[in-house]
C-alpha cells in the first residue's frame, strides 16, 4: 500500500499533463459525454477502480513471490493472450511466432519446475 500511495500522485504529475498535451480536448469531451449520459461516470470509476486493484495486485504478487516471478507470470499471460487472439479471432501466426512461443512456454515450466526443486 505504501509504495502505491508513492507511486500513484507522480503517475498524475507526470501522465496528466502528457495527456492534455497529446489529447488537447479530452477533457471537455468527457464532459459533454458525462453530461450526455452519466454511465460514463461509471465506466470512469469503474475503470480507476480495476487500474488500482491490477497495481495493487501486482504488488501483492511481487511482495509474496519476487520480481522475477513476476516477469515470468507476464511472460505467460503474453503466450495466453496469443493462443485465446487465435482460439476466438483467428489470428494468422508465423512459424516464428510460434517458435518464440512455444519457446516462452517452455522457459515458463522450466521456471516452475525449478522453483518446485528449491523448496
Amino acid at each position: 500500500m505504501n509504495l502505491l500511495m508513492y507511486m500513484a500522485p507522480i503517475a498524475v504529475v507526470i501522465l496528466l499533463p502528457a495527456t492534455l498535451l497529446m489529447e488537447r480536448n479530452v477533457i471537455a469531451i468527457t464532459i459533454a459525454l458525462a453530461r450526455k449520459d452519466t454511465i460514463v461516470v461509471y465506466y470512469l470509476l469503474f475503470n480507476s477502480s480495476l487500474a488500482y486493484f491490477v497495481n495493487l495486485t501486482n504488488f501483492l504478487v511481487t511482495k509474496h513471490t519476487s520480481a522475477l516471478t513476476l516477469q515470468v507470470l507476464g511472460n505467460a499471460k503474453g503466450a495466453v493472450a496469443v493462443v485465446v487472439s487465435i482460439i476466438i479471432f483467428k489470428n494468422p501466426v508465423s512459424l516464428m511466432g510460434m517458435l518464440g512461443y512455444s519457446l516462452t512456454v517452455v522457459g515458463v515450466l522450466l521456471y516452475n519446475e525449478s522453483k518446485k526443486g528449491n523448496k
